[in-house]
Order: structure tokens, then C-alpha cells, then sequence
């Protein structure tokens, strides 16, 4: 048996409206056997069903290639949707049947096909510091039956696309969050279901959001602009072949309407009193609305939606209704989660519902807000007194668990609350799981605290007025992010921001998009975010393009630390953040204690040396002699700055040490005296971390990689402050920014920055999945298409395992210890293979499904190792046994 199936364009499923002029394609092989590499692939690519209008076949190509295969064939067409499918050939020459047809659409590609205006409401209250969501309405006639219909939109500031009545699509904060000047995404939908014979109408509602709304602690507005608009486009298509185009013009009427305020941090004010029914449909009377005004605006920066969409992806009923010692009631969710609240409410017209949302009780349990600042997180319903009424808010999103009742007419009952959980609708693709039930609770706050700050930007937290890119959080969990979810359009989005961002000499803005000006750029570990994640994102999913498109981006940031200061090989001068809440800081200080000009260089080293490798992958030979020179100056320099001619660092912090090792900056001669000196301060520290953002995603890494996976484990396993696992004693059910965000006598760190929903220390996630799981990719063969699977044991762990799903298909490890006996179950995709360490194994004694090594298929070969035994396979699922042979260590 022999399958394609999964196929991708894009990493996305049938997608409609992109602008990629060469897709890439992406499939995945199935098959009953072992071992099973494909050698050979066809594609057909035809603009109907039946590929009887074929426009590329690739012919019975031989490669191993089943990811990102980039369309070569004629020029594609806006508007046009392209079937497409894939079969493919194995190493023993045996085909697969063509797979199931998938598709993918073209939007507009050119800015001149963008033929609406752009629109704005000409009304009363349409000053630059209007809080009103203005309403915009069009009716229109369709004449004959409907073959297909599209509508591409954009807005300034967010819209919601209503026709007919109906809200268009399940997308929410349109059209996302991009350097608006520069980069402005449209979405399109199908609305062919959704027109009628006759008379239509559609409509648009639109917000503030990041736009022109109220951003950063400094309460900054009209940020990109003052003026609200959009761009709408529709296209019908009739069975007859006739095309008719609707348009945002001056034929366009405006009017406010029921949303008084709606902003990202504050939360909105709905009047339902002051609904206009039926004003999204067609025999709805606008004789007293307003006009509209059209917009000299570029269309030239108009891009189609890059990063997946934003969308409504749960729903979590709250769990109590409290009674705070205040005498406040207060709604539990059970959970930190991001979104908003629908509710369901009955009472006379003009009684109100009012919410407020908060993170956490204080040690009295009562409602807790100080560390919100300035964000007020409310929601404000004035009832229109018309039986039972049901809201939830449009264009604003709260952080939150508590959920205070300030005004509710009647008496609540659970029943009439849902939380809505909002994120970008990335595909989960990563699971972990282990013997110790608080480190599975880790794993589900790490994931929960991706969800609420990846929306649409990788935001720093969801609740307090900042909810910013900022560049540093995201680098360093970038890795963990990889594994728990499919980030790849995501951050391929926001990473053309940055670039788009990107000052002229270089310089990367603390924030992407950059909202706090020019003259907030460039710290060490924030601005590296520009070469990081690129690096990452072409690890964890094959994709040589986003390096192409980044490179220059990597390049000028490398050269702009390169010209910082008199001295082109340190970086000793400017602004940095250091070790950012390092628990080593002096009091009152965020910084941390290890210098800045260290953790400066030791990243300009670093990300030197991610350019070199991304320049060997796209064939830059000079630009490889160039910065590989540089590279060995940087450490060169390095040394004699930093390490003593005894081998000694001269920055005495764990984060030092653990920058240095996992940089490989210090000489072999010092890297044991260099490891020996970490696991002394930890030691000394009674087996605690002190580091910061900046040391902590390392830290464990670079123990295991050493020889102290015990030390490693030992710090997971802590469950006093400061570690991971303190979170979870005190309840969190997302990761917090502090260590002692909650401090053990139950009162709080400073309210100026402490959110409960904070990803960076979260990044332990990646050596929960690449360590104590064991899974890996091989930098030669990046994607997984070769796998590392090498889990490392410790004390307190019987078991763990761990699923991946890969751009190849499903990689799954689980391992488990009982009576001395070890047992290893493993999943490699096909069209893949890995490399399997087998610890504390000798070759005799290990059995895969009851066979020994030497009969078992699908082993390509084995040898002994220090550690234990070495394993190389192919394709397929796999169940190694045996009894351990290892050194005196209870593995308890």
C-alpha cells in the first residue's frame, strides 16, 4: 500500500486568495511498510477538476522531494482556482494512484485590479478621537443564477463583513496587524451560498483596533492614521458567463450604530438600544444615513493574508460562580485564557451588564487589576429589553480567568457564560507528556500561553495596555513554539514585518510592528530575533524560501552590530535589556546581573553564525568566506575580553556560562572548568536557576549536552520558587512573566510588569520535547526528513513521550522504565529516516517487536556508542525492548 494524502499549498489546506506567484506544494506518503522512501513524484496542476486544462505536469520526476516542490509551470492567473495532484513512485519502484484533488485560489495580484475606492464615513462624529464604530452599507441587484461569487476586503483599522444579514466568514481582527504603511493584508471569502436572486446588500462594521486605536502604556492613538476606511471588492460570476463587479464607492451610506467604543485594551461599549435592524440587508431604509468619502490611499501595499487567520477555536464554560471576601461576584474560568466572554442576559431596556476581566485573586481572593496599568479590560451592554439577549464584544479581546460582574440584572447562573478562546488557528502539531503530573500541567501552560499571545503577532502578553511583537520573547521561544503548533505562515508573516520594519542601517525596532518609533531599537538577544527565527523556522520545517526572502534582513542586521562602537568584533556599546528579569538583578533593576556587553557579543557571535550557515543553504560563497572571517574574529575577541588565560569567565552568572557554552565561545581546553563553574552556582544555589529571558531557554540545554542531565532534571523537578513547577504549585495555568509573579506568602511582584500569561519561560517547552523526549531534526537535513531520537532519562521520570506532526507525516518516541527493563515505541514518517540511541543498551540484548536487531526490517544498520547503541532506520513504527545496562544511578 502506497498513498498520498494531506496535500498542502502554502502549508495551507485548499487555500482561496493568495498571491504567491510560485506556489509551493507539500504532500504526505502513507504506506503498511517499513522503511519506504519516495523516489520519484508527479504533479498536475490544471484549472478544472477532471485536469483536462492541465497547465503543469511535471512528468515522473526523480527526487526524494515531497515538501515545498515550488510550481514551475505557466503564469497564474488572478482569480483563477488551480486543481491540483500528486503521485509518487518508491525506492523499489512501486506507484502510488494519483491522490485525492486539492486546490488552491489566486486573489488579486496586481494593485491595479484593485478597482473600489477606499471609503470612509462622512458622519457627525467622525473626529480623529471618535470612539463609534461607524456602519457602511451598499444595496445592490443580482441578476441570474450565481456560478461563484468572491468579495476581497481590506480595511484602516479592523472591519467585520456582513451580507445579507449574515456575518461574513469566521475570521476575526481583519485585516490583522502588519507595518499598516507598508504592508496591508486583504482576506477573501466565498460568498456564493450566500447571495440571492434580486436584491442584496452588503455591509461592513469597522473598529479602531491597532490602527487608530488606543496602543502602548503611553496611550498613544491614530498610530498609523486618523481616518477609518475600507476596500471591498466583489465579484460574481454567473452560470451564463457574465461577470458583474461591486465596489466601495461614493454610493456607499454610513451611519454609527450600536458599538460606542471598542478598543484592544479597553474593551467596548455596546448600546443595543441603538441597533439598526435589518441595516445589512437589502430592503433596509438608509434615506437618513450619511455619505461616504473616498480616500486618496495607496493600493500598492496591498498583500493577500499570509498568516493563518484569527478564529474562535474554543469554548470554556466557567467553572464557579465566587463570592470574593469584598463581596464581589466574580466568574471562574478555570483557566487563563484569551478572548471574551458571550453571555446570555434578561432585563428591562437601558439596565446594563458591565464585566470586568482580570488574571488573578489576590491572597484575600479578592479581585485583582493593579497589574492590568492603564488597560481596562470591560465590557459595557445596555440591555434593549427584549426577552433574552446574547452578546459578545467585536473588535477587542481580554486575558483573563476572573471575570467580575460590576452590573447583571437578575441573578447569574453559569449556564449563561461561555468563554471564547481567540488565537491565530494554527494547526496543533506537537503533545508531551510524562510520569510527573506537574510537568504535564507545564507542558499545558506553556501551550495555553501560546495560544493567548499568538494573535496574529507574537504578542509579549494579552492583558495589560502593551500586548506588543516584541522581538526578543519571540526568539527565544520561537523553538517550543515550533513543536506545539504549525507557526510556519505565522511567523513568515511577521518576519516580513520586521523586515519591512527594519531601519535603514539595520537596526531592528524592540516591538514588530514597530509602534514605539525609531529610537526603540536594537538591543542584543531582541534584534537577533531577525536572524533567529528565520533560522528556526527553515530547521523545524524544510523552508528554504523564508531564508531567501530574510536574507538581506539577517545580513543588515549582523552589519549593523558589526559598525556599533570602535571595535567591529565586540559589541560593547548602546542600549540592551541584558538578562531581562534575571533573578540575579540588583534591587529594583530588570536588567540581571550579567553584563550587557557580554550578552551582546555572545549574540553578535551567534548570529554571525546562523548567517554563514543560511548563506552555504542559498549558495552565497563570498558572503560564507566573508562571515565566516568574521565569525572566528568575533570569538577571537570574545576571549580576550572575557575569558581569563586561566579559562575563567569574567562574567560570574549562570547566564554568562550558559551563553558561553551554548555558543561554543569558549576554547575546548575551557569548556569543562566553564561547565564545572555553571554546575557550581547552581549547586551553591541549592539547585536553582537565577537566569533571566535571556540565559533561562539555554540553560538545560546546555547542561544535557555537558554531561549534567542530572543537574537538568533537577531544576525541571523543583517545585519551590524559583522554577517552573512553583508556577504550577500556586495554581498558574499559563506562564508567567516573573518567576514570583505570585510570591510564596501569596503576595505580589511589583504591578508595574506582571503578567500571568507570558511565553519566554515557556521556552523549556523545546527541551521537554528535543531532550527528555528525544526528538530532533538534523541541520543537514532540516525539516525532519532526518530525525534524532535520543532521549535523555533522569531521576524522577519513569516515562515520557512525545508526538510531532512534521511536514513528513507523524513522528512519534515514547519511552518507559520498569524493573530495570527499557521499552522504546517510535514513529518515523515515511520519506524519512532517524537515528535512534538506545541508552544503556548493548546490542545483544536489545529486541525491536520480538526480534533481534540483526532480523528486525527496517534497520539499516547499528553500532555501540558510549552510551549505549546507536540505531539507524527507515520509515514506520518501531518497539525496542531491553534490559538496562547502565552505570550505579537510581532511576527512581
Amino acid at each position: 500500500m502506497l498513498e498520498v494524502y494531506n496535500l498542502r499549498c502554502e502549508y495551507k489546506d485548499n487555500p482561496i486568495g493568495i498571491d504567491v506567484k510560485n506556489p509551493r506544494i507539500s504532500w504526505v506518503i502513507k504506506s503498511d511498510e517499513r522503511n519506504v522512501l519516495q523516489a520519484s513524484y508527479q504533479i498536475q496542476v490544471s484549472t478544472d477538476d477532471k485536469f483536462k486544462c492541465i497547465v503543469w505536469d511535471t512528468g515522473k520526476v526523480d527526487s526524494d522531494e515531497s515538501i515545498h516542490v515550488e510550481y514551475k509551470g505557466e503564469s497564474l492567473k488572478s482569480r483563477t482556482r488551480y486543481y491540483y495532484r500528486v503521485r509518487v513512485w518508491d525506492q523499489r519502484g512501486r506507484a502510488s494512484n494519483w491522490s485525492e484533488t486539492a486546490f488552491w485560489e489566486m486573489g488579486l495580484l496586481e494593485p491595479d485590479e484593485w478597482i473600489a475606492s477606499w471609503i470612509t464615513p462622512n458622519i457627525e462624529d467622525g473626529s480623529p478621537n471618535s470612539q463609534a464604530c461607524p456602519l457602511m452599507r451598499k444595496a445592490f441587484e443580482v441578476k441570474g443564477e450565481v456560478k461563484s461569487a468572491r468579495v476581497y476586503v481590506t480595511s484602516l483599522g479592523l472591519y467585520e463583513l456582513h451580507l445579507n444579514g449574515k456575518r461574513v466568514g469566521d475570521f476575526f481582527f481583519t485585516p490583522g496587524w502588519t507595518s499598516y504603511n507598508k504592508r496591508l493584508q486583504y482576506q477573501t471569502y466565498d460568498v456564493t451560498e450566500m447571495l440571492k436572486e434580486g436584491q442584496n446588500a452588503i455591509g461592513v462594521i469597522l473598529g479602531n483596533g491597532w490602527y487608530k486605536g488606543n496602543l502602548t502604556w503611553e496611550g498613544r492613538r491614530n498610530i498609523y492614521g486618523d481616518r477609518l476606511a475600507a476596500l471591498i471588492q466583489m465579484y460574481i460570476i454567473y452560470k451564463d458567463g457574465r461577470e458583474q463587479v461591486v465596489v466601495s464607492d461614493r454610493s456607499w451610506k454610513a451611519s454609527t450604530g450600536p458599538i460606542l467604543m471598542s478598543e484592544i485594551y479597553h474593551g467596548e461599549i455596546y448600546d443595543a438600544r441603538l441597533e439598526k435592524p435589518g441595516w445589512d440587508e437589502a430592503d433596509y431604509n438608509d434615506s437618513d444615513w450619511y455619505d461616504v468619502e473616498e480616500l486618496d490611499k495607496p493600493k500598492d501595499i496591498i498583500i493577500a493574508q499570509e498568516g493563518p487567520p484569527v478564529r474562535i477555536v474554543q469554548q470554556i464554560k466557567p467553572v464557579a460562580i465566587l463570592t470574593t471576601p469584598a463581596g464581589e461576584t466574580v466568574l471562574d474560568m478555570g483557566q487563563n485564557m484569551v478572548g471574551w466572554v458571550r453571555f446570555a442576559v434578561e432585563g428591562p431596556a437601558g439596565s446594563k451588564v458591565v464585566l470586568q476581566h482580570a488574571e488573578v485573586l489576590d491572597k484575600d481572593g479578592n479581585f485583582y487589576t493593579a497589574n492590568l496599568r492603564s488597560a481596562k479590560q470591560t465590557i459595557e451592554y445596555i440591555l434593549k429589553g427584549v426577552g433574552r439577549e446574547v452578546f459578545e464584544p467585536h473588535f477587542t479581546f481580554q486575558g483573563f480567568r476572573y471575570v467580575k460582574l460590576v452590573e447583571y440584572p437578575g441573578q447569574p447562573s453559569l449556564d449563561d457564560f461561555v468563554g471564547m478562546v481567540v488565537h491565530s488557528d494554527m494547526e496543533p502539531t506537537g503533545s508531551f507528556e510524562c510520569s510527573n503530573p506537574l510537568v504535564n500541567r507545564l507542558q499545558q501552560n506553556i501551550l495555553w500561553s501560546q495560544r493567548g499571545n499568538f494573535l496574529d503577532v507574537p504578542t509579549d502578553c494579552p492583558q495589560r495596555d502593551e500586548r506588543l511583537g516584541w522581538t526578543g520573547d519571540a526568539q527565544v521561544f520561537i523553538r517550543t513554539a515550533c513543536f506545539n503548533m504549525n507557526v510556519a505562515s505565522f511567523f513568515t508573516k511577521w518576519l516580513k514585518d520586521l523586515k519591512a520594519d527594519q531601519l535603514s542601517d539595520g537596526g531592528v525596532p524592540f516591538v514588530i510592528p514597530n509602534v514605539l518609533g525609531d529610537d526603540h531599537h536594537s538591543s542584543a538577544a531582541w534584534g537577533d530575533a531577525a536572524v533567529i527565527c528565520p533560522w528556526t523556522v527553515y530547521l523545524c520545517y524544510g523552508d528554504k524560501r523564508i531564508l531567501e526572502e530574510q536574507y538581506d534582513s539577517m545580513k543588515a542586521w549582523v552589519e549593523y552590530i558589526r559598525k556599533q562602537g570602535d571595535n567591529e568584533y565586540l559589541w560593547n556599546t548602546g542600549f540592551h535589556f541584558g538578562d531581562w528579569l534575571g533573578l540575579d538583578a540588583k534591587e529594583g533593576s530588570y536588567v540581571g546581573a550579567t553584563a550587557t556587553d557580554f550578552i551582546a557579543t555572545a549574540f553578535y557571535a551567534y548570529s554571525t553564525s546562523l548567517l554563514v550557515k543560511a548563506a552555504k543553504v542559498l549558495g552565497k560563497t563570498e558572503d560564507v568566506e566573508e562571515y565566516s572571517k568574521l565569525y572566528a574574529n568575533i570569538v577571537d575577541a570574545f576571549r580576550k575580553e572575557f575569558v581569563t588565560p586561566n579559562g575563567r569567565l569574567a562574567v560570574p552568572t549562570q547566564t554568562a556560562h550558559v551563553l558561553a557554552l551554548m555558543f561554543n565561545l569558549v576554547e575546548e581546553k575551557d569548556r569543562k572548568r566553564t561547565i564545572d563553574t555553571l554546575v557550581d552556582y547552581i549547586k551553591k544555589n541549592k539547585y536553582h536557576l537565577t537566569t533571566g529571558f535571556v540565559g533561562t531557554p539555554y540553560l538545560c540545554h546546555v547542561l544535557s549536552q555537558n554531561g549534567y542531565s542530572d543537574v537538568a532534571y533537577k531544576l525541571l523537578l523543583q517545585t519551590d520558587y524559583p522554577s517552573w513547577l512553583y508556577q504550577v504549585t500556586k495554581g498558574a495555568t499559563t506562564i508567567w512573566e516573573h518567576w514570583d509573579g505570585i510570591k510564596p506568602d501569596g503576595s505580589f511582584w511589583s504591578p508595574d510588569m506582571n503578567s500571568f500569561n507570558h511565553y519566554a519561560y515557556g521556552s523549556i517547552g523545546d527541551w521537554l520535547y528535543r531532550v527528555v523526549a528525544g526528538i530532533d531534526t538534523d541541520e543537514e537535513r532540516p525539516g525532519y526528513k532526518h530525525i534524532y531520537i535520543r532521549p535523555t532519562l533522569g531521576e524522577g521520570l519513569t516515562y515520557a513521550k512525545a508526538e510531532l506532526k512534521s511536514m513528513y507525516g507523524k513522528i512519534k518516541t515514547e519511552w518507559r522504565i520498569q524493573d530495570g527493563c527499557m521499552e522504546i515505541s517510535v514513529c518515523v514518517p515515511h520519506n524519512t529516516t532517524a537515528t535512534v540511541v538506545l541508552l544503556f543498551a548493548k546490542p545483544d540484548a536489545v529486541y525491536e517487536s520480538g526480534k533481534r536487531l540483526t532480523e528486525a526490517e527496517g534497520i539499516l544498520e547499528h553500532e555501540t556508542v558510549d552510551n549505549g547503541v546507536k540505531v539507524e532506520i527507515g520509515s514506520g513504527e518501531y518497539v525496542f525492548r531491553y534490559e538496562m545496562q547502565m552505570p550505579d544511578v537510581a532511576l527512581k
